[in-house]
C-alpha cells in the first residue's frame, strides 16, 4: 500500500500538511488491515447476493467490488489519513488482492509445496470438525471429463510429454491407469454422450440441435430449457435418477446425473429461486477475494492471448481458418479460465468433504479446438493446463478423508477439416434451398454447387426454375425446409408436415432435392424414411441401401466411415424425432478430415474420424471394461455408445463397495 501511495497521484496515506514516516506506516497498516477484514467478512455476503448475476458479469465486477471495499476501508481507517479516487481504488484493490494471493506461492520454493501446506490445513480443519465421527472407509470415485479430447490426441499428448501427469499414470515406472478407447453413437457430441453417461440413455437425441414437429420447437443441447427437458425424458425412460444419486456431485455438466450437489449444471440453470443450486458453486470459489481477482486477471490475460493467436493465424494465412472475433475471445476466456477454476475448486471441496461420486466436465479443449483445430500450439497449451488440473486433484486425494479413484474420460473427439461453406462457397442451407428450387443468395447462386443444383431442378421439373419460383413463391414460403447443423451432421425438416416425411413424399414435393444432396461431393450419405424399405441410406450415383441390409461386412455408402457406422445409423433411424433428411458430410479416411456445416475447423456431431473415438483412462484397481480393446491407437473396441459407458461407470461405483442403488429423481425432474 505504501508503494502504491507513492506511485499513484490520486491515492494518499497522509494529510496534505504531511505526517511522520511512522504515522504513514501506521496508516498503511491500519488501512490494509481494515481492507483485509472487510474482504473476509463482507465479500462472501456480496458474492452470495450476486449469485443471480451471470458468471461473466460477476468476473468483471470483481475489480469494482474490491475497489468499493478499499474506499470503505480508508473511510473507516482510525488514523483518518487515507483517501483515493474511485478509479484509483479499483487499481489499488486489484493489486493488493493479487499480491495477497501470490504471496504464499512466492515465498515457497515451489507452488506445489505451498498448495500442499494449504491442503494440510484444510484437511486438519475438517478432521477437527469431524472429531469422533468415523469417516468413510470405502473409496470414492472422481470422474473428470476432458471435453472433446479424442483418444489419439490424448495418446499423442502423453507421448510428447505435454501431459506428464497422465503419462506417469499410464506409462510411468509403476503404471496406475489403463487407456481404453470407446466409440460414440452417430451423434458424437456432449449432449448425447453426457446424457447417456450420466443418465443411462440418449434415446431420441439425434443431434446437438434438432426440430421436433410435435412441439414445433428446436431443441438445443446447451440451452437450459432443452437440457432440463432431455434430463426429464431420460429419467422417465430409465426409471432412476442417474449415476450420481448416492451422495454425488455434478460440476460443470449439461446434466445433473441425479446429484444433490450441483455447480454450473445447465439443466438446472433455468430454475429460479432457491431451487437453483447450480449457481451456488460460484459462491464457494468467488467468496475468496484472492481467488476472484486471480481468476479475473487470468480472464483478461486469456482474452489478450486469444487476440494475439488469432491475429498471428491471420497474418500467417493459415488454412483452414474461421473467424475468431466478436465475443469469442471472452467466451474462450470463460471456458478456459473461469469455468476451469470454479469446477476444479468445486471438485476439491467435494473430495475434502468425502463425497462418494463426483463427475466434472472441463470444456476448455473443446472450445479452443473448434476455432483453432484439434492439433496445434493453441490446443497444446490447453492440454498442458488440463494436466496441471489433474495433478492438483491428485494431490488433493492425498488429504481427503477417504481414498479416491480418479477416472479421466472424454465424451467425444474432434475431426479436423475446413467448413462446407469455405470449400464450396455456399452453406448446407443454401444447397437445400437450391435443390428445392427456392431463392438463394446471389453469392450462392453463382457457385458451381448452386448452378448444378438449379440445373438438376430444371431437369426434374422440365421447366425453368425461375418460372416455378415466380408462380409458387407464396406457397413455397409456407413449406420452406428448416436446416440445422451439428458439426458435420445436417438435419433437414419440413415444419408444415406433422410427421416424418418419406422419401416418396419428398420426391413428389421436391423431385431434385435428394439427388442434389446425395451427389454433392461434400456429402457422404443421407438417411431418409422410405414407405417401401423403412430406413434408406442414399449415396452418390443413385446408390440406395435399406438400413436393415447394412452391416460392417456390407457397409454400402458407409464404407469410409468405419466399423459400427451401420449400427449407429440404424439406431438413429428408430428415434421419434429424427429429421426428414439426415445429412452426413463427406469424410476423407486418409487425412481424417470432415466438412463441418458450422463455422468450425475442429468439429464433431456426426460420423467420420477422430470425433467418434473418445477414451477412458481408469485406475488398474478397477476392472477393465469387458471386451474392450485397450491397445494404444486401437479403435476396434467393443465398448460402443454412451449407454455402455454408463454401465461401466456404474459397475465401478459398485466395486467401490456401493452398491449404487438407482434412486428416483427429484420431483421437478419427474414432472412433465
Amino acid at each position: 500500500m505504501l508503494v502504491l501511495a507513492g506511485a499513484l497521484p490520486d491515492f494518499r496515506l497522509q494529510s496534505p500538511s504531511g505526517d511522520s514516516a511512522t504515522r504513514i506506516a501506521v496508516t498503511a497498516a491500519a488501512g490494509a488491515g481494515v481492507f483485509g477484514l472487510l474482504s473476509a467478512l463482507v465479500w462472501p455476503l456480496l458474492v452470495r447476493t450476486l449469485l443471480l448475476v451471470p458468471a461473466f458479469v460477476l468476473g468483471l465486477l470483481v475489480f469494482f467490488l474490491n475497489g468499493s471495499l478499499l474506499l470503505i476501508a480508508l473511510w473507516l481507517n482510525p488514523s483518518g489519513h487515507g483517501d483515493a479516487a474511485p478509479e484509483t481504488a479499483v487499481v489499488v484493490a486489484a493489486v493488493m488482492s493479487a499480491v495477497a494471493s501470490a504471496t504464499g506461492a512466492a515465498l515457497a520454493v515451489r507452488d506445489d509445496d505451498a498448495y500442499r501446506r494449504r491442503l494440510y490445513r484444510l484437511a486438519d480443519r475438517r478432521r477437527r470438525r469431524a472429531a469422533g465421527l468415523p469417516g468413510p472407509s470405502t473409496p470414492g470415485v472422481v470422474f473428470l471429463q476432458l471435453d472433446g479430447v479424442g483418444h489419439d490426441v490424448l495418446r499423442e499428448a502423453i507421448d510428447r510429454n505435454l501431459m506428464p501427469t497422465a503419462a506417469r499414470w499410464l506409462d510411468g515406472p509403476r503404471p496406475t491407469h489403463r487407456l481404453t478407447p470407446w466409440r460414440t453413437d452417430w451423434s458424437s457430441q456432449t449432449g448425447a454422450s453426457q446424457l447417456g453417461i450420466l443418465h443411462g440413455t440418449n434415446h431420441d437425441v439425434p443431434a446437438f440441435r434438432w426440430y421436433e414437429k410435435d412441439t414445433q420447437e428446436v431443441m438445443v443441447c446447451n440451452r437450459p430449457t432443452s437440457a432440463a427437458e432431455l434430463q426429464r425424458r431420460a429419467v422417465a425412460y430409465t426409471g432412476d435418477g442417474g449415476l450420481l444419486t448416492v451422495d454425488g456431485a455434478s460440476r460443470g455438466n449439461l446434466f445433473g446425473g441425479g446429484a444433490d450437489e450441483l455447480a454450473l449444471v445447465l439443466s438446472v440453470a433455468a430454475r429460479r429461486g432457491r431451487d437453483n443450486r447450480s449457481r451456488a458453486g460460484y459462491f464457494a470459489y468467488f467468496s475468496d477475494p484472492a481467488n476472484a481477482v486471480r481468476t479475473a486477471m487470468s480472464f483478461v490475460a486469456e482474452v489478450f492471448r486469444e487476440t494475439g493467436q488469432s491475429t498471428r493465424a491471420r497474418l500467417q494465412r493459415r488454412r483452414p481458418r474461421v473467424g475468431r472475433g466478436g465475443l469469442y475471445p471472452f467466451v474462450r476466456a470463460f471456458a478456459t479460465v473461469v469455468e476451469r477454476d470454479v469446477v476444479v475448486a468445486a471438485v476439491i471441496g467435494d473430495m475434502l468433504a468425502g463425497r462418494n461420486a463426483v463427475y466434472a466436465d472441463l470444456v476448455a479443449y473443446d472450445e479452443v479446438a473448434h476455432h483453432s483445430g484439434p492439433r496445434g500450439r493453441d490446443t497444446e497449451k490447453i492440454l498442458e493446463r488440463l494436466d496441471r488440473s489433474l495433478a492438483l486433484i491428485e494431490k488433493v486425494a492425498e488429504h481427503a478423508p477417504r481414498p479416491y479413484r480418479i477416472v479421466v474420460l472424454s465424451d467425444h473427439g474432434q475431426s479436423p477439416g475446413e467448413t462446407f461453406l469455405s470449400r464450396y462457397g455456399l452453406g448446407l442451407g443454401d444447397l437445400v434451398r437450391a435443390g428445392c428450387g427456392l431463392p438463394v443468395p446471389r453469392r450462392a447462386r453463382r457457385t458451381h454447387s448452386g448452378a448444378e443444383a438449379r440445373t438438376a431442378v430444371r431437369a426434374a421439373l422440365r421447366r425453368p426454375v425461375e418460372e416455378r419460383e415466380e408462380r409458387d413463391g407464396p406457397a413455397t414460403r409456407r413449406s420452406e425446409p428448416l436446416v440445422l447443423a451439428s458439426g458435420n451432421l445436417g438435419l433437414v425438416s419440413f415444419p408444415d408436415v406433422a410427421h416424418r416425411m418419406s422419401r416418396e413424399e419428398i420426391d413428389r414435393r421436391h423431385p431434385a432435392l435428394l439427388s442434389t444432396l446425395a451427389n454433392h461431393p461434400g456429402v457422404g450419405f443421407l438417411l431418409v424414411r422410405s414407405e417401401e424399405h423403412g430406413g434408406l441410406v442414399l449415396g452418390a450415383h443413385g446408390v440406395e441401401v435399406p438400413v436393415d441390409r447394412l452391416d460392417d461386412e456390407h457397409p454400402g455408402p458407409l464404407a469410409d466411415f468405419g466399423p459400427g457406422a451401420a449400427a449407429a445409423v440404424r439406431r438413429t433411424h428408430t428415434f421419434p424425432h429424427t429429421a426428414d433428411i439426415m445429412v452426413n458430410s463427406w469424410y476423407d479416411p486418409v487425412e481424417g478430415e470432415v466438412l463441418a456445416f458450422e463455422e468450425q475447423i475442429g468439429s464433431h456431431g456426426g460420423l467420420g474420424g477422430a470425433q467418434g473415438h473418445p477414451f477412458l483412462l481408469s485406475p488398474l484397481t478397477l476392472s477393465a471394461p469387458a471386451g474392450a480393446d485397450t491397445e494404444p491407437g486401437g479403435h476396434g473396441t467393443a465398448l460402443v455408445g454412451a449407454e455402455r459407458v454408463h454401465e461401466v461407470l456404474r459397475g465401478w461405483l459398485r466395486e467401490c463397495d456401493g452398491p449404487q442403488i438407482p434412486l428416483p429423481a427429484h420431483p421437478d425432474e419427474q414432472a412433465a
